[in-house]
């Protein structure tokens, strides 16, 4: 199975396919190994962690946290379900392989004929050149719901102008998933293509109505189910037309659908004081570009108004260009929070009083953590009584430095727990005293990559001690 694996990855291994949709691909097929009960010669995932990690043993089980070669490994101990796990295997790279081949004649189209491409296409490729788009745009579309939506004749589609724009309300449900229950879409002259109620069919947690605007009176009697959206975004979309949105990812990954022919208003813009990797709000965009802002704070969302927003920046690139860098309005954070760590995606199985044995100082917990359980994880607040102490705490924080989505810096935590058990989660400040963009990953400390397993976290007080001490010599 080995040389079959190797031969597959092998053969869709162009530079044009990213190393990390590579590694993508094997932490799928570990999980498909885990949902279907697969087992190999050493039985199944956990079974093969606990006997051949010294370390973690079979405690960090995430395969998206384990190395390529340890999730390799892995697959290179299955005979019996080989043809199980190698149809799934080539099904995800056939898809995958299917999508490159179309930007890639997309972008050859583009070279040789130049003069032929709309200023709106060239947003599109501006969008995909951006350095987080091929982590944020590569979806899971072999999975079961999912629909992908073809872009056409290549020669029409470079010079079309048509363009539509999105934007999708979320509850979270029972199950820990997201659904969507509210889509509009508009078109160029922002008259109203789509504005649907739907009916996630399974049981809502949190309608989150103060942020989507709907109440769980809303959605009585609603009917229209997410095939039926699939189906009219299928029909509005066809020839190729051009699809708008701000992180619009997360609007294709909440309706299933997966779709190439995008613009990210999020992706268009350069920011003067964000980082390369850093995105600005809706807000904060529509403040700097157009002037006004969508909303008042606290206010909640309007999908239509926020998809006409999302085509109005589309359409102010075009016309005025802001090919410089623009400032983007910072958010504000009360005093109260800037005394204040923020944990995230923390495991629900581990009590929030146990975090705070991680943190110097003297520190308190948030612990009305209901309301921002997200399936099976969940974030919260570590308090501390002065500024002085926040910057030292995060400072002593044994971890490894990241950024998050915003392009803010955070680390990597590893806690051994009393019971044996190692967990992770992440931990940033809630503000930064100097401007983002000045804000880099430390040289002297090690940057996640996906074939690197992160270091364990030393459990001895004075090896802590020490390994403390050296950092704050180091920086």
């Amino acid at each position: 199975m080995a040389k079959r694996l190797a031969a597959a990855e092998k053969e869709v291994r162009p530079s044009s396919i990213s190393i990390q949709s590579r590694r993508q691909v094997l932490v799928e097929v570990v999980r498909f190994t885990q949902k279907n009960g697969l087992k190999g010669s050493d039985g199944g995932w956990k079974d093969f962690l606990a006997r051949n990690d010294k370390k973690f043993g079979d405690s960090v089980s995430d395969p998206r946290k384990r190395s390529r070669d340890v999730l390799l490994a892995f697959l290179q101990t299955f005979s019996k379900d080989f043809q199980k796990l190698a149809t799934f295997w080539f099904q995800y790279f056939g898809k995958l392989v299917k999508r490159q081949k179309e930007r890639s004649a997309v972008q050859q189209y583009m070279n040789d004929f130049p003069d032929k491409v709309s200023p709106e296409q060239k947003l599109v490729q501006l969008t995909a050149e951006h350095p987080e788009y091929r982590k944020n745009y590569c979806f899971p579309s072999y999975q079961e719901g999912w629909k992908v939506l073809r872009i056409g004749e290549v020669s029409s589609l470079v010079s079309s102008s048509a363009m539509l724009a999105i934007d999708c309300e979320m509850v979270l449900c029972d199950d820990g998933t997201e659904a969507v229950v509210r889509v509009c879409v508009v078109d160029n002259n922002l008259e109203v293509k789509l504005d649907i109620l739907v009916n996630p069919s399974k049981a809502i947690t949190d309608y989150r109505t103060h942020i989507t605007g709907v109440s769980k009176k809303d959605l009585e009697g609603v009917t229209s189910s997410l095939v039926d959206v699939q189906k009219s975004l299928k029909r509005i979309l066809s020839k190729g037309k051009i699809l708008i949105g701000q992180s619009l990812y997360r609007d294709l990954c909440a309706l299933k659908i997966d779709y190439s022919q995008v613009i990210d208003t999020a992706y268009i813009f350069k920011y003067a004081n964000l980082p390369t990797t850093a995105s600005a709000s809706l807000n904060g965009l529509c403040k700097s570009v157009l002037g006004y802002s969508v909303r008042e704070e606290g206010e909640p969302h309007n999908c239509l108004k926020d998809a006409e927003a999302a085509m109005k920046l589309v359409l102010a690139k075009l016309k005025h260009g802001f090919n410089d860098p623009i400032e983007v309005a910072a958010s504000s954070v009360s005093e109260s929070d800037a005394l204040k760590l923020l944990a995230h995606r923390i495991p629900v199985h581990l009590p929030c009083q146990e975090l705070c044995k991680v943190f110097s100082g003297n520190p308190s917990i948030d612990d009305k953590i209901d309301s921002r359980i997200r399936g099976e994880f969940y974030s919260t607040c570590i308090s501390f009584n002065e500024i002085d102490e926040v910057e030292k705490a995060f400072e002593a924080l044994d971890g490894q430095m990241t950024k998050d989505s915003g392009g803010r810096l955070q680390k990597y935590v590893l806690m051994k727990r009393d019971n044996g058990d190692v967990v992770s989660f992440y931990v940033r400040k809630m503000q930064y005293s100097s401007q983002p963009n000045q804000l880099e990953v430390p040289k002297k400390r090690p940057q996640p990559t996906e074939d690197t397993e992160p270091k364990k976290e030393q459990t001895d007080g004075d090896q802590q001690k020490k390994k403390r001490k050296s950092k704050k010599h180091v920086n």
